[in-house]
C-alpha cells in the first residue's frame, strides 16, 4: 500500500502541470528519474509521463499520515513553498514551510569542505595564522571575510546590500577584512590573534572564508563605525526586519544567528567543568579542550531543545493558546518548553502540555524545527523544535506560575487575527529603524528587543510575525481544509 503524497513546488526535472480541487497535482516528467531529498527521506520518482510522488505505508505510519483511501485537497496557501501532507481526517496538514524559517538555510554551512581543501576550517586555521604573522599579503590564500559582533548583535550595514527585485529587506551584515579587524582593534588596544576568530563557513564562489569575533570589549568605535555607516544591531530586531520573502537577507540572518549562537557558546565555555582548567579553541573554533594535560576534555558546542506545540481539540475545530506575563496586551502563543534529560520530544510535549495547562495529550505529530538564537541569553543556542498534539481533554487549570492565561480559540476566530495583522508594515517599519541606526539618525542605545505593532489594533488578538515557527503552526492549521 502507498500514499500518495502532495508537492506544491517546483522540483528540478519536473513541472507542476495542475491543480484539481479534491483531486492532486500531476508532475510533467521533463527528464530522466529523479530524487527528491526531504527531511532525509528519499521519494522515487516513478517513469511513466505523468507520476504520482508516493512513500511506504511504514513512512505514513512514521509521519502520522492517514492511510491511502483518504480524500486529499490542495493546501491552505497557493504561495506556500515546501511540501504539504493533506487528509480529510482530523489531522492538520503538515505545512513544512522551511523557506519561511528565520535562522535556517545558512548559505556558507551547507556543506563544510574536506581537510585538504584549501576552505575547509583546518587549512583556512592554517591561512589565518600565516596571514597574520606575514609582513606582506599571502596571494595564494582565500578571501577572509569577518563579521564582528557586540554582546551578541552582529555589525550590519545598510550600504550596498545585494538587492532581490522587490523583495530587498534594506540591510546585510557589515563583514570586514582581517585588516580592518586589525585597525580597528588597535583602535581599542587589542590585536587580533588566530584564538579570537571563529570559523562560520566558506563560499566556492566568492573563494572566501567567513568568521566570526567578538567586539564586546571594544567600546570606542561607534565613531569610526558610523562613519562607515556600520552599526551593531540586535538580533531580534533584524528578524523582525528581515522580509521573509528576501532569500539573500534570510541567508544572512542565519549566518548572524549561527555566528552569535557559537560566539555565546565560546564565552560560557571558558573553563573545564570536569577539572576546572580554562579551556581553549581548537580547530577553528569548531570545539574547545581542556588545557590540563590529564584532563583534555574535549567540549562541543551545545544545542537546547525546545518543544513547540499546537494544541487541537479532538473535533480539530479549536486550538489551545497561550499568553506569558511578558507578553504585550492581545498577544497570544503556542505553548512551548524545554527537554529534559532522559525524556523524548513526545513525552516533552504531553508533560509541558499537562503542566502548564491540565490539558492531556494524546496523539503528537511532528511539524518542523527551527533554530532560536535570540531566546534565552543564558541559552544562546536552542532549538524549537514543533509538534501538532491532540487534546484527551478540554478543562484548563493554568500553571500561573508559568503562565498568564490559556485559553481555546476557534478557527475563524484564529484566521480573523492572521488577516487582519499586517506584518508587511511591522517590518517595514523594523527595516526603516534598521537603516536610522546604521545611519545614525536614531540613538545606537534606543534598540528596542520587541516591535509589537502587527496588527494595528484591528483584531481581539495577534500572533507572532511569520518568521517565528509559532506563526507557521497556527497558520498551517488555521487554513487547513477542514471538510469531512
Amino acid at each position: 500500500m502507498t500514499l500518495v503524497v502532495l508537492v506544491n513546488f517546483q522540483v528540478r526535472g519536473f513541472v507542476k502541470e495542475n491543480w484539481t480541487p479534491h483531486n492532486h497535482v500531476e508532475f510533467k516528467r521533463m527528464n530522466k528519474n529523479c530524487f527528491l531529498n526531504f527531511d532525509r527521506l528519499g521519494f522515487l520518482m516513478a517513469n511513466g509521463a505523468r507520476t504520482f510522488l508516493t512513500v511506504s505505508k511504514s513512512t505514513s505510519r512514521l509521519l502520522h499520515l492517514p492511510p491511502a483511501s483518504s480524500r486529499f485537497f490542495p493546501p491552505f496557501n497557493s504561495s506556500f513553498n515546501g511540501a504539504t501532507f493533506c487528509s480529510s481526517t482530523g489531522t492538520p496538514s503538515m505545512s513544512i514551510n522551511l523557506q519561511s524559517h528565520a535562522f535556517a538555510r545558512n548559505p556558507i554551512r551547507s556543506k563544510t569542505p574536506k581537510p585538504e581543501n584549501p576552505l575547509s576550517p583546518d587549512s583556512s586555521f592554517e591561512s589565518l595564522k600565516s596571514k597574520l604573522l606575514a609582513k606582506t599579503p599571502l596571494l595564494s590564500s582565500p578571501d577572509f571575510k569577518i563579521l564582528p559582533f557586540r554582546k551578541g548583535w552582529p555589525l550590519v550595514s545598510c550600504n550596498g546590500g545585494k538587492r532581490n527585485g522587490g523583495l530587498a529587506s534594506g540591510w546585510g551584515l557589515g563583514w570586514i577584512s582581517l585588516a580592518d579587524c586589525e585597525s580597528l582593534l588597535a583602535l581599542s588596544g587589542s590585536k587580533v590573534t588566530e584564538d579570537l576568530l571563529v570559523y562560520l563557513g566558506s563560499s566556492v564562489e566568492d573563494d572566501a572564508v567567513y568568521w566570526a569575533t567578538d567586539f564586546s570589549g571594544a567600546d570606542n568605535l561607534d565613531a569610526e563605525l558610523g562613519q562607515r555607516k556600520l552599526n551593531f544591531i540586535e538580533l531580534r530586531m533584524l528578524m523582525v526586519a528581515t522580509n521573509w520573502s528576501d532569500t539573500w537577507a534570510m541567508g544572512q540572518l542565519a549566518i548572524a544567528g549561527h555566528g552569535r549562537a557559537l560566539l555565546d557558546w565560546h564565552r560560557t565555555s571558558r573553563f573545564c567543568g570536569h577539572c576546572g582548567e580554562r579551556t581553549v579553541p581548537m580547530e577553528a573554533g569548531k570545539r574547545r579542550e581542556c588545557s590540563n594535560q590529564s584532563c583534555k576534555l574535549r567540549i562541543f558546542p551545545r544545542v537546547d531543545p525546545v518543544v513547540i506545540m499546537l494544541v487541537i481539540d479532538q473535533e480539530n475545530d479549536r486550538a489551545l493558546l497561550s499568553r506569558q506575563s511578558r507578553y504585550v496586551p492581545r498577544k497570544w502563543s503556542c505553548l512551548a518548553g524545554f527537554m529534559e534529560p532522559g525524556e523524548s520530544l513526545e513525552e516533552a510535549v504531553i508533560r509541558e502540555t499537562l503542566e502548564e495547562t491540565g490539558i492531556e495529550v494524546g496523539k503528537v505529530v511532528y511539524h518542523s524545527s527551527q533554530p532560536w538564537p535570540v531566546g534565552r541569553s543564558t541559552m544562546p543556542c536552542q532549538l524549537m523544535v514543533g509538534f501538532f498534539a491532540y487534546a484527551k481533554s478540554l478543562d484548563i487549570k493554568v500553571d500561573k506560575a508559568e503562565l498568564e492565561d490559556a485559553q481555546w480559540h476557534t478557527r475563524e476566530d484564529v484566521k480573523k487575527a492572521l488577516t487582519l495583522s499586517d506584518y508587511k508594515k511591522t517590518q517595514r517599519s523594523a527595516a526603516a529603524k534598521v537603516e536610522q541606526l546604521c545611519n545614525g539618525v536614531e540613538s545606537r542605545h534606543s534598540q528596542s528587543a520587541d516591535i509589537n505593532a502587527e496588527d494595528g489594533g484591528l483584531a481581539s488578538m495577534f500572533f507572532p510575525g511569520p518568521y517565528a515557527i509559532a506563526h507557521q503552526l497556527i497558520s498551517s492549521w488555521a487554513y487547513q481544509d477542514n471538510e469531512k
